[in-house]
């Protein structure tokens, strides 16, 4: 199980596969569960990469608040351990703000996907409280079931009732407990990209669902308007949580993306 240590803080990640790079940036207190949609559909023509932010899972929880520009040099710290030239970001919420940064900060990113993400800042629609209900602890089978509320759209929460079974139950294995929970939140609640967003050339892939609470469409409206190399997809009735909501959907777009613009033939 391959772990790097950056100023002392443990970081744990898994790879599988061969090729380029995909690396996977976990939400706010979620561990890598939730890219269990996405890691095998590109294991084999990608090598993918899942890692625990420090205060999730089995990297180390020192004490908070952490803010987005430390947690993108954890990043830069398991890209570099992995041997990994280049990369394509993939995140989440809170993973995709690290994802931006890292591209802001870095130059070993090759392509951006960023799925319920804002640039932050005070304009930005980021209320506080879809968010706070996010948390729950990992020992409370039925506050992790209900505190998927939230990020998923009734219909899902609806038609998939074993899914949220299952989803509770691997939470319970490697979410982040308060402490790290509230290190992480600090993280989201104080980011703002800095300088202006076209400076960020790479191309992006903007994923978004129409009925995200926790991060409104709004934020991915002016990601596309600001990023000069994005493409905009909206998921009509889906919620935060798009990656798994629409999830075949979500990876043959994403999969078109990085063979448009990676060294892979598909």
């Amino acid at each position: 199980m391959p772990t790097t240590t950056r100023n002392g803080v443990s970081l744990y990640y898994e790879c599988e596969g061969d090729g380029e790079t995909v690396a996977f940036i976990d939400d706010l207190g979620y561990g890598a569960w939730q890219w269990g949609w996405q890691y095998d559909a590109l294991a084999g023509p990608f090598e993918t990469l899942v890692w625990d932010l420090r205060g999730t899972g089995q990297s180390d929880t020192p004490e908070g608040p952490y803010d987005v520009a430390q947690l993108a040099a954890d990043l830069e710290a398991v890209l570099s351990d992995a041997g990994a030239r280049t990369a394509h970001l993939v995140g989440c919420g809170l993973g995709g703000m690290v994802a931006l940064e890292h591209a802001r900060r870095y130059g070993r990113a090759k392509t951006l996907t960023l799925l319920g993400t804002s640039s932050g800042g005070p304009d930005a629609d980021l209320p506080a409280e879809p968010r706070t209900s996010m948390f729950a602890p990992p020992d409370d089978e039925r506050a992790l079931r209900s505190s998927l509320e939230p990020v998923f759209s009734a219909d899902f929460r609806e038609s998939h009732p074993e899914a949220l079974d299952r989803i509770a139950e691997w939470r319970a294995d490697d979410d982040a407990e308060r402490a790290g929970w509230e290190a992480q939140e600090r993280a989201f609640a104080t980011y703002e990209h800095e300088g202006p967003l076209y400076e960020t050339t790479l191309p992006t892939l903007v994923v978004h669902g129409a009925e995200d609470r926790v991060v409104p469409p709004s934020n991915a409206e002016a990601l596309a308007e600001g990023l000069p190399k994005a493409e905009l997809e909206i998921a009509p009735d889906a919620g935060h949580l798009v990656g798994i909501e629409y999830s075949a959907a979500v990876n043959d777009r994403l999969l078109g993306f990085l063979e448009e613009h990676g060294d892979v033939d598909l």
